[in-house]
């Protein structure tokens, strides 16, 4: 006798397996908005809500035939599909995308819509297949969502993608399975141990993607206060470190193609007389409004950062002369807008420096080719471009912008001599 006891297969009691899913996403719902109180990231606190509410949803499926009077016909899911439209919601907000409400209710309302109909809602394989494509549909919108937010060099992205996906494949299965069998034949009833594998799955992909959330936020915290370092108060743009870091590997990765790069160095004119004359205050709308003129003027792929003061730098994959096209882009934009800056005359223009190298040119020796031609620029006039005369050489650094940028590389200890201008 005992020996058959130990032979028996366990099953798989559908009671106690609803109980353990329901504690498990409450459990789970409750983590999400407990770390939304620490981090205040948006996206968790509807993640967790969307925890909670799946798990509601699953309550009210388990004791719905008990209760009195009954609820509407179909009323449990479409709680559940209401925190499918959440979890995908809180994917969008991860990533500073609205919310769209419509969207995120779209597969109650149609399956409310479908659960007017007698027919629908008597027939177990319409209601598999419309269930498991609501699911399938806003799970792939997740996996869709973070798609959009992958980046090559981010390769633990990746099990972000794969878990929704798969989630959304397995949820797709039923609808084969449903089309292969006669209506009304006892579906469920057939697949009672599918039932308990997909339950299974279920809990599986709502911890994985719990703590894949928890994951995603600690790593866009810890992107946020190295941004922070990297990045220049006032304007927004990379700082001097921020930029050294950049180039490199801006650089770095074209030499591999054997491509150039070409630095921008620029400067804006009269700068210390709108101090003077303007306050301070001014001069600082005056840098914010380069800033803006500058990185909307020149490509995504470009780097611009601000060294210090009026003094700006950027960095350009291609030729010297692509570069001139994009620096006279910017010249004449910020000759427009800077003809009146806080509703006043200032008249601020900005010279430009322009210099190439070979592929793999050191960015210090590139910028500080590019200074001496902003020198130029200045002595000849201002508001005005001049290109280099020659690649760089590998010269040691000697002042200007490059004493800045190598500063920040951390190649100099020595005082920065002052600048051109």
């Amino acid at each position: 006798m005992p020996s058959l006891a130990a032979s028996a297969p366990i099953a798989l009691d559908f009671t106690t397996l609803f109980v353990v899913a329901i504690c498990v996403t409450g459990l789970l719902g409750l983590l999400l908005l407990f770390a939304w109180t620490q981090d205040r990231v948006q996206a968790l606190a509807w993640w967790g809500t969307a925890y909670l509410v799946g798990g509601g949803s699953v309550a009210i499926w388990s004791i719905e035939s008990h209760m009195s009077p009954p609820l509407p016909v179909g009323t449990a899911n479409a709680i559940l599909f209401v925190a499918c439209g959440m979890m995908w919601t809180a994917a969008r907000l991860f990533h500073g995308r609205p919310v769209l409400w419509g969207s995120m209710v779209t597969g109650s309302t149609i399956w409310l819509a479908a659960c007017l109909f007698p027919d629908f809602v008597h027939s177990e394989k319409a209601r598999i297949v419309l269930s498991s494509s609501i699911v399938s549909t806003y799970t792939f919108l997740v996996a869709a969502e973070l798609w959009r937010e992958r980046r090559k060099y981010l390769l633990r992205r990746w099990p972000a993608i794969f878990v929704p996906v798969l989630h959304g494949l397995v949820f797709l299965c039923p609808i084969p399975l449903a089309s292969l069998l006669p209506d009304n034949s006892g579906i469920i009833a057939l697949a009672g141990g599918w039932i308990a594998i997909f339950t299974l799955e279920v809990m599986l992909y709502l911890v994985g993607t719990a703590f894949i959330v928890l994951f995603l936020t600690k790593e866009r915290s810890v992107r946020i206060h190295k941004n922070a370092a990297s990045t220049d108060e006032l304007t927004g743009l990379l700082n001097r470190r921020g930029f050294v870091s950049s180039a490199r590997l801006l650089i770095e990765r074209f030499a591999k193609r054997r491509e150039p790069v070409t630095v921008l160095a620029f400067d804006l004119d009269h700068f210390k007389n709108i101090n003077d004359q303007y306050g301070h205050a001014i001069g600082d709308e005056a840098i914010r409004l380069f800033a803006s003129v500058a990185t909307t003027n020149m490509r995504a792929s470009d780097i611009v950062g601000r060294l210090g003061g009026e003094e700006f730098v950027a960095i350009l994959p291609g030729s010297m002369s692509e570069a001139a096209v994009a620096a006279e882009r910017v010249r004449l934009a910020f000759e427009t807008a800077g003809t009146m800056v806080a509703n006043l005359p200032l008249g601020a223009t900005v010279s430009i420096g322009v210099a190439s190298g070979e592929p793999g040119t050191d960015v210090m020796s590139l910028v500080a080719s590019a200074d001496r031609a902003l020198y130029r620029a200045k002595a000849n006039g201002r508001n005005r471009i001049e290109l280099a005369d020659q690649f760089p050489s590998s010269a040691p650094v000697d002042g200007g912008l490059a004493a800045l940028v190598a500063a920040a590389a951390g190649q100099v200890t020595a005082p920065v001599p002052a600048l051109a201008s």
